[in-house]
């Protein structure tokens, strides 16, 4: 049997490590909630040894069903505003947080295309929210992004991935 590893890109798996050590410090436990990244974003904070100090939850949402269902990310918005959309982020952000008990929550949902892409959100388009436990009512910030498109599907949630974890940095 041969023991194959699994290698994720070396500036992913720094940032990762950024993330975790910035977090302990910090005392933040964080979750993520992902669409078009597959995962990538767990996979990468759960590469680091220790990440279970303050890795709380990673949720894959990649269907609306599933962003309804785990996230509780209402229908009207999903189909008012579509699954990329800086409305369905927020609410998956905001679904993660309060899904998981965590701190802080990102999200990511975009096209990553080679299809999916139209006019008004080309392939490329990545949209991230950010949700924040606060005292008071949570801080919940999202931004859309249109990633360079040429590096293929891949490259894009590459792209998305490396953002993502940027978000997640105290």
């Amino acid at each position: 049997m041969v023991d194959a590893q699994y290698l994720l890109p070396d500036d992913l798996v720094a940032l990762a490590r950024q993330v975790v050590e910035a977090n302990r410090k910090a005392g933040r436990r964080i979750a993520v909630a992902e669409s078009c990244t597959g995962g990538l974003v767990s996979a990468a904070l759960t590469e680091i040894p220790g990440s279970s100090e303050v890795f709380e939850a990673g949720y894959v949402t990649y269907s609306n069903a599933a962003k309804i269902s785990e996230l509780n990310v209402s229908l009207d918005v999903v189909e008012t505003f579509g699954a990329v959309s800086v409305a369905t982020a927020w609410a998956m952000a905001q679904g993660a947080l309060e899904a998981s008990g965590a701190d802080v929550a990102v999200a990511i949902t975009g096209i990553a295309g080679p299809d999916g892409g139209t006019e008004q959100k080309p392939v490329g388009t990545v949209v991230f929210a950010r949700a924040e436990r606060r005292p008071g009512p949570d801080e919940i910030v999202a931004d859309q992004k249109l990633l360079d498109a040429s590096a293929g599907r891949s490259g894009i949630r590459h792209q998305a991935a490396l953002c993502a974890l940027e978000l997640l940095l105290p």
